[in-house]
């Protein structure tokens, strides 16, 4: 648990450089939601290798989870979101100038590693700048705002890549976002003054995974990876690569009115993710009821997209489809505080990490997925190559909610558990009928 009991101005300022540099995470990581058919005639590459961009950069994001947690616990979320903004940078500028699939590859990679390590970077900030009361509010906000990176992604992106170009664009993007890291070095604290927390020691790989497993041996961080997993990917993948796509090849929309539609994959995470986190700060207990209702809804969602007669969806549905899957960000912040709650401060970055893996797995499982099947669905058309592809994604969503009940009814046999010991727990929960038993399931 954080130790200060309020905010001050500085963990403010600190809060407001560190989303920034999130925003522009976001931003980068989402650009090829509407780049991504200029990318293939750029480099002359059909929906699989396509694919391969999302899948390498969320799969480097993937796998840097762990390490960042790592890192942010013993360096300072300061000096790791220094070199978040470098590698973004470089990496945008890299994919600017690429005129080969290779280097270009090369550039998403480079961009996962920073963006990889903002948003642990940023949850640890937040921990130790703000008291447990505000943590799951500045949370949420902080998605929210994250958003609106995603939103730039969209219309403008578009605008720009029509009226600027490719290299322009990417290159202005690019500068901007290795200029953060000025302001990182000079603004940024780990922890406010008298507040300071000691760094991890030094580990070794054996101790990183020692660490790592101990984190996951604990229902509550097993609970976060799969709410995280469940929740976050739906609209990722549409987002990172696969709805323009699908709004302008499958459902013939022109492509202005395609980025514009999906701006209401945004829509959710701003209006959503304060409401969120204003309701399971105050009533943590509401905390799984909320990403159950997202799960039910999402899979009526999918089920609706992918069985609607003809294949050609009315845009009110679809719009209405997409706000409802842009509900998974905010529920995915459930899973950070998860995290949280469930582990000391000084190895939350670790623990948080180990939650965040999950969303990025899904995302390239599925993302990979809907590019290896539409490839090989091409001569059926766009829309019934289309509709078959996303079933990859209503997959990875029906198993994700199996995982997520298993280990809901498992951590909540841990809270009895330590209730009926007489140890403090971070919800007080009522027993249902379906909670019998739980001591054997834990």
């Amino acid at each position: 648990m954080p130790s200060v009991e309020r905010a001050t101005r500085q963990g403010w300022l600190v809060w407001t450089i560190a989303v920034a540099i999130y925003v522009a995470a976001v931003f980068h990581r989402t650009s090829l939601g509407v780049a991504g058919l200029q990318a293939g005639e750029r480099f002359g590459v059909g929906p699989a290798a396509l694919g391969v961009f999302t899948v390498l950069q969320v799969g480097v994001y993937a796998l840097m989870q762990i390490p960042t947690g790592v890192l942010v616990d013993r360096f300072g979320p300061r000096r790791v979101l220094t070199v978040a903004a470098l590698l973004m940078g470089t990496g945008q500028l890299l994919f600017a100038v690429a005129d080969s699939y290779a280097l270009a590859l090369v550039a998403r990679a480079v961009l996962g590693s920073g963006d990889a390590m903002t948003w642990v970077s940023l949850l640890r900030l937040i921990a130790g700048h703000f008291p447990g009361r505000q943590y799951s509010v500045v949370v949420s906000f902080s998605g929210a705002l994250g958003a609106a990176g995603n939103l730039v992604s969209t219309v403008p992106l578009t605008l720009a890549l029509d009226n600027v170009g490719w290299t322009w664009t990417f290159l202005a993007v690019g500068v901007l976002t290795a200029a953060y890291a000025v302001l990182a070095v000079l603004k940024l604290r780990d922890h406010p003054a008298g507040h300071e927390v000691r760094a991890a020691d030094p580990v070794s790989p054996r101790q990183v995974l020692r660490r790592v497993s101990e984190s996951w041996s604990v229902p509550g961080t097993r609970l976060g990876f799969w709410v995280h997993f469940s929740t976050m990917f739906g609209p990722a993948v549409l987002g990172l690569l696969w709805g323009f796509p699908y709004l302008v090849e499958a459902q013939g929309m022109d492509p202005r009115a395609a980025s514009a539609l999906l701006s209401v994959l945004v829509l959710g995470g701003v209006v959503g993710s304060p409401v969120v986190g204003a309701l399971i700060g105050r009533r943590p207990e509401h905390r799984m009821p909320i990403v159950v209702g997202y799960l039910l809804s999402a899979l009526v969602v999918w089920t609706v997209l992918l069985c609607w007669p003809g294949g050609h969806v009315p845009t009110p549905f679809i719009a209405v489809g997409l706000f409802v899957l842009s509900l998974g960000g905010p529920a995915s912040a459930v899973a950070f505080a998860l995290a949280r709650d469930y582990n000391p401060l000084r190895v939350v970055g670790t623990a948080t990490g180990v939650v965040n893996v999950g969303g990025f797995t899904a995302t390239t499982v599925a993302a990979l997925s809907v590019g290896v099947l539409l490839e090989l669905t091409r001569s059926l058309g766009p829309a019934t190559s289309f509709r078959i592809a996303l079933i990859a994604v209503a997959a990875v969503l029906v198993f994700g909610t199996w995982r997520t009940a298993v280990w809901w009814r498992r951590a909540r046999g841990v809270v009895f558990a330590a209730e009926a010991r007489g140890e403090q727990v971070p919800v007080q929960l009522r027993h249902g009928r379906w909670d019998e038993d739980l001591a054997l399931a834990a």
